[in-house]
């Protein structure tokens, strides 16, 4: 897919011009590459579809950052022990039978793959989960659907929103890139943070996934804050166990080798 963006110089182009000035409207596209109103909203359609910008009245903004974009594989090489206990920890939240969403992301693949032997029903956008779960005999699997996004090996888009409108989830697992000291969740592009936003909102309970080495950091686009979430799950290298307590978010720690710790607000 990312072969079939630079095919078209055009969207190449356009994907330079926003990733500058984070903003552009149709018709400076239009004077810019001599081509018709219509012929450039299709083009920012078509990217819009792929997570590469993000449509608003009369024009695109950019959707992430691609300079500090990283991809799934490296992410699943980072921190694996952790992420795996994580998961673990993660897995005794879950009761027999449930509906639950797991979200994109190394820590929620892992999760997947914790969970192979359970009874449940599994809605993702993942297609590393789904990979994980095809041949589960007791997961009833359920695809969002939606544009699929390569660097979190993801679906995404309106697509994937419709279906989220029309579940009920009892559990959601999500992810995130970055998670601040005030509380903001955060992913580094604008159209997958609307889909974990819809989730959160659709989900009796809200269960973040988080290892040690992404508190105290920000990406492009906040979709959640301390406020919407009702348990954080973190490896028991998190150090400011305190400070994540006060921002009000039930806090389980995930022993990696050793004993579980519990810490509510």
């Amino acid at each position: 897919m990312e072969q079939e963006i630079y095919q078209n110089e055009r969207y190449g182009a356009i994907l330079a011009i926003i990733n500058r000035l984070k903003k552009v409207s149709v018709q400076d596209l239009t004077q810019r590459f001599g081509v018709s109103e219509v012929t450039i909203r299709k083009d920012l359609s078509f990217l819009e579809e792929r997570g590469k910008l993000f449509r608003i009245h009369g024009g695109a903004m950019l959707a992430e950052d691609e300079r500090r974009l990283r991809t799934i594989s490296i992410r699943q090489s980072e921190h694996t022990l952790e992420k795996r206990a994580v998961a673990c920890k993660a897995r005794e939240l879950i009761r027999p039978g449930e509906t639950v969403f797991i979200d994109a992301g190394s820590t929620c693949a892992a999760l997947a793959r914790e969970i192979r032997d359970m009874e449940l029903r599994v809605v993702t956008n993942s297609l590393d989960a789904i990979l994980e779960l095809v041949d589960s005999p007791g997961i009833s699997l359920f695809s969002t659907g939606g544009s699929f996004r390569p660097e979190a090996c993801s679906f995404i888009g309106p697509g994937a929103l419709e279906t989220i409108r029309d579940i009920q989830i009892d559990t959601c697992f999500m992810g995130t890139t970055g998670f601040s000291r005030d509380g903001a969740f955060s992913s580094q592009n604008v159209i997958e943070s609307q889909l974990k936003s819809a989730v959160i909102k659709a989900s009796r309970t809200a269960v973040m996934l988080a290892d040690h080495s992404k508190f105290g950091s920000t990406a492009f686009s906040v979709f959640a804050r301390a406020g919407d979430i009702d348990v954080l799950v973190m490896d028991s290298a998190m150090r400011d166990v305190e400070g994540v307590a006060a921002l009000g978010i039930e806090l389980v720690i995930a022993p990696v080798g050793s004993s579980l710790e519990i810490k509510k607000s």
